[in-house]
């Protein structure tokens, strides 16, 4: 069967989009990418995890070919299991952003991902990770988090809010990087100018999809820039608002197959 006439690529992100509470994929959301797929269109996830961290949900799922991952900083390919792209966050760019932000709002406890297919992620003493079933290496003291490149810091406070901390940053980093906030308890510092759509741009330029013919499914401010490079952005039932506010569509959440009801309907049964 030829592919969708209206939409080649279809764009997924992870936590709080295609994957469940509990890191699986519901039976109907995986047989809806099947559809996808035999109808020719090309599922490619975008996330703000790492290489590291995707590689094994990228087996679950059954994809080989390319993946987004740290917020649009590698394009990754899955068949070769090498970094076809990827951006580096500079360390003194990263210290000076973070001394900003402290300036600001008091002590932050931060840490960070490091760059390269076997990267790990870093946590200084007081960083509590948002999500418990992702590895991570406590060190002693902050400067242990610059022992090896890295593509990106992930920022707590322990009083304000993610949208508090997020807008604060914003503000006061200014062109040093870019603030992203990717889920509950995960703001963000990455390269300058990179975000999801830099990303999803160069792998839909390898793959030969323009902008027009992707379908984008996100549910956090990350995915912004995602949504608006994409022909058709969907928010998930349980997006932040900010992305619902720009969203062409809103379909069910994550639990309850949002992204199969919308595929459902554009990639009728073969």
């Amino acid at each position: 069967m030829a592919a969708s006439p209206a939409y080649a690529l279809i764009a997924t992100d992870l936590d709080g989009t295609l994957l469940r509470g509990d890191d699986t994929v519901s039976e109907r959301s995986l047989a809806a990418l099947a559809r996808v797929a035999r109808a020719g269109a090309r599922h490619l996830v975008v996330t703000g995890r790492p290489a590291p961290r995707v590689r094994p949900l990228l087996a679950y799922l059954g994809c080989t070919g390319l993946a987004v991952c740290g917020q649009g900083a590698q394009v990754y390919d899955a068949l070769s299991g090498r970094l076809l792209w990827s951006v580096r966050l500079d360390r003194d760019l990263a210290e000076t952003a973070l001394g900003k932000i402290e300036a600001e709002v008091g002590q932050v406890y931060a840490a960070v991902d490091q760059d390269g297919v076997d990267g790990l992620t870093l946590i200084e003493p007081g960083y509590l990770m948002p999500h418990p079933t992702l590895p991570a290496v406590r060190v002693g003291r902050r400067d242990d988090l610059w022992c090896e490149p890295i593509s990106k810091v992930l920022l707590r406070h322990a009083t304000l809010s993610d949208d508090e901390l997020a807008a604060i940053a914003r503000v006061v980093v200014g062109s040093l990087a870019t603030v992203t906030m990717s889920g509950p308890g995960t703001v963000e510092l990455q390269p300058s100018g990179v975000t999801k759509a830099t990303g999803l741009a160069l792998a839909a330029e390898r793959l030969g999809v323009a902008a027009q013919q992707a379908l984008a499914f996100g549910d956090m401010p990350n995915d912004i820039p995602m949504l608006d490079w994409a022909g058709h952005g969907v928010a998930m039932a349980n997006a932040h608002p900010e992305l619902k506010a720009v969203a062409d569509e809103i379909t069910l959440s994550n639990e309850a197959d949002g992204i199969a009801v919308v595929l459902e309907k554009l990639f009728p049964t073969d």
